[in-house]
């Protein structure tokens, strides 16, 4: 159980966010499932076909195109859901948090909460949660990795990183929301690509999937953290970043 895992992206929902279903071994038949934020059947039959239990629920924040099929997954698969600490109330009382325009959608009471710091063991994964706030107040990102993938004789291996809404394919997450804020969302950005390698594969809430390296590079919205870190290499001074969002490339995406 040391390769790549099977992540399987499900883009659902009118505001087509992406649902995730990993596993660190198909032949293991244990996974778990990332942000089901609509469509529940769909996810749940996507489960079946792939010949995997979902054994855990994670939610990287609580807007409700990540969290609408909670409720209905949760209750089919006997799953313990796991769910950032300060957004708790949004998953217990989602239609106080819901546009009249989507829904109807069910509140769920998590089993777990999460912080950021933690490691977690799920279905054969090892798992660290990381605090991610800026696109929202608790937002977390869940870097994934096959039990016994790291460490031993073999070069320590990229996580997978479910990132949720703060980093995409050539944009990042929108900071206009309640709770949203740019230089926070800039600085998460910045600890991801200070933890891990370029290569970890990104798997974001909307769009498609990326890695690390390839939004250091090209990222519009990246340019004032790729200057810093460049100024900061040459100089071997601590990184400093601007303080609101580079009015040159616009606002940050609508998701």
């Amino acid at each position: 159980m040391s390769g790549a895992p099977d992540v399987r992206m499900f883009t659902v929902g009118p505001v087509q966010e992406n649902a995730y279903i990993a596993t660190p071994d198909r032949a293991s038949g244990r996974a778990v499932m990332i942000d089901p934020g609509d469509e529940p059947e769909r996810l749940l039959a996507a489960a079946q076909a792939l010949g995997v239990e979902i054994e855990a629920i994670l939610i990287t924040h609580c807007h409700f195109d990540h969290i609408g099929a909670v409720a209905p997954v949760a209750r089919a698969t006997g799953a313990p859901v796991y769910c950032p600490e300060i957004e708790r109330p949004l998953l217990s009382d989602i239609v106080a948090w819901t546009p009249p325009e989507f829904g109807p959608f069910e509140s769920w009471e998590p089993e777990h909460t999460v912080a950021g710091g933690e490691q977690l063991q799920l279905a054969g994964f090892d798992i660290e949660v990381l605090f991610t706030p800026g696109h929202s107040p608790g937002h977390v990102t869940y870097a994934l990795t096959p039990a016994g993938a790291a460490g031993g004789e073999q070069p320590e291996r990229a996580p997978a990183l479910l990132s949720g809404d703060v980093l995409f394919q050539g944009s990042v997450g929108r900071v206009d929301l309640p709770g949203g804020d740019w230089s926070t969302l800039e600085q998460s950005i910045g600890a991801l690509l200070e933890r891990f390698p370029a290569d970890s594969v990104v798997y974001p809430g909307h769009m498609g999937v990326t890695t690390l390296g390839r939004e250091l590079q090209s990222n519009p919205f990246l340019a004032e953290l790729r200057a810093a870190r460049a100024n900061a290499a040459g100089e071997g001074q601590p990184i400093r970043l601007a303080t609101q969002a580079p009015a040159a490339v616009g606002e940050p995406s609508r998701r």
